[in-house]
């Protein structure tokens, strides 16, 4: 089976730290979310996963896509890169890796984290993986008679008649298949607000015949912005068992768990903890951190950090334990605090 991961977008909602970082890419804990993506798929399917298809945007460069093909290979698969130009939709994405879309295929959207049982009926023509929600307007959503077979579609309603929320997995019996719908719309520019959506090819296999089921997940979380992925990366430590680097050098500190600590960290005077992810070669003194996210090769000194996410090669510093909450700073960010 292909697994094919559209992640071309920019992640604007994650602002600063997409700006220096792909969304897929941000670390949650000991691993990228897109890795956790794969790490999920990968330990629950019950169908070998022979390529991984990444749609990116060029713009992404060369360093991304050797990362990428680097985590394929850690799970034994064959990474392949396609390039999505212009974000025209879901349909237009999945269909950018054209040359991926042959036989059983699983498609999964790099946006959001998730627990499920992926044990696929391989005689069903298609699954979609849902979840309930409150407010179902911003997703697409089916609707399902008692066998949770799929008898409607809709994209975003203005007025939903589900609330069973298409989370963004997929699988296809027939990739070939989902690839000439796809191509269908296309070519005779069929957009729905303005995008070329999958919601609409699926509505159209399902009209000949092809028969989807919904299936639901245990867990989805979002990483939109700074609190969601906070929430996410809270929810990943407590239920992973994510371990720390023992490369690191530790002093007269307390560490709560769950945290995550990588290589070469330094941590002296400090309270860590809890729900905690520091990246590699970063520096701590004289601090008490919590509910943070922190990349590598920063530096921390002498302040109380709360629920906050800090970049890359970041100083932040002050003179006395000031208190700092609810930031969201990029790479190369410098605090003073007085």
């Amino acid at each position: 089976m292909n697994l094919i991961i559209p992640m071309a977008g920019k992640g604007t909602r994650m602002r600063p730290s997409t700006l220096t970082v792909p969304k897929p890419l941000f670390p949650i804990a000991d691993k990228s979310i897109v890795e956790w993506l794969i790490y999920e798929v990968f330990h629950s399917t019950n169908i070998p996963i022979q390529t991984i298809a990444y749609i990116i945007h060029p713009d992404f460069g060369k360093a991304v896509e050797e990362e990428l093909s680097q985590i394929a290979q850690k799970y034994k698969a064959q990474g392949k890169i396609y390039y999505q130009e212009q974000a025209l939709g879901t349909a237009h994405a999945i269909l950018c890796a054209n040359d991926s879309l042959n036989g059983n295929v699983l498609i999964a959207f790099a946006d959001t984290l998730f627990k499920a049982n992926f044990q696929i009926d391989t005689q069903k023509d298609g699954i979609i993986w849902t979840k309930t929600v409150d407010d179902p307007r911003q997703y697409g959503v089916v609707v399902t008679d008692e066998n949770k077979k799929i008898i409607n579609f809709e994209e975003k309603p203005e007025n939903p008649v589900s609330n069973e929320a298409i989370i963004g997995i997929y699988f296809f019996k027939d990739g070939a298949y989902l690839k000439s719908e796809l191509q269908y719309l296309i070519d005779n520019n069929l957009k729905e607000k303005g995008e070329y959506q999958l919601t609409n090819a699926m509505e159209n296999m399902r009209k000949k015949g092809y028969a989807l089921y919904s299936q639901t997940v245990d867990k989805w979380l979002d990483c939109g912005n700074r609190s969601t992925t906070l929430y996410s990366h809270q929810v990943v430590l407590q239920e992973n068992n994510v371990i720390s680097s023992q490369k690191n050098t530790i002093t007269n500190s307390q560490i709560i768990q769950p945290c995550y600590i990588a290589d070469d960290v330094i941590i002296e005077n400090s309270v860590i903890g809890p729900y905690v992810s520091i990246g590699k070669s970063t520096s701590i003194k004289d601090a008490k951190i919590e509910n943070t996210i922190i990349m590598k090769q920063s530096k921390i000194q002498g302040c109380a950090i709360h629920k906050s996410i800090i970049g890359s090669f970041s100083q932040i510093q002050s003179k006395g334990m000031k208190n700092i909450m609810n930031i969201h700073v990029s790479d190369y960010t410098q605090i003073e605090v007085e």
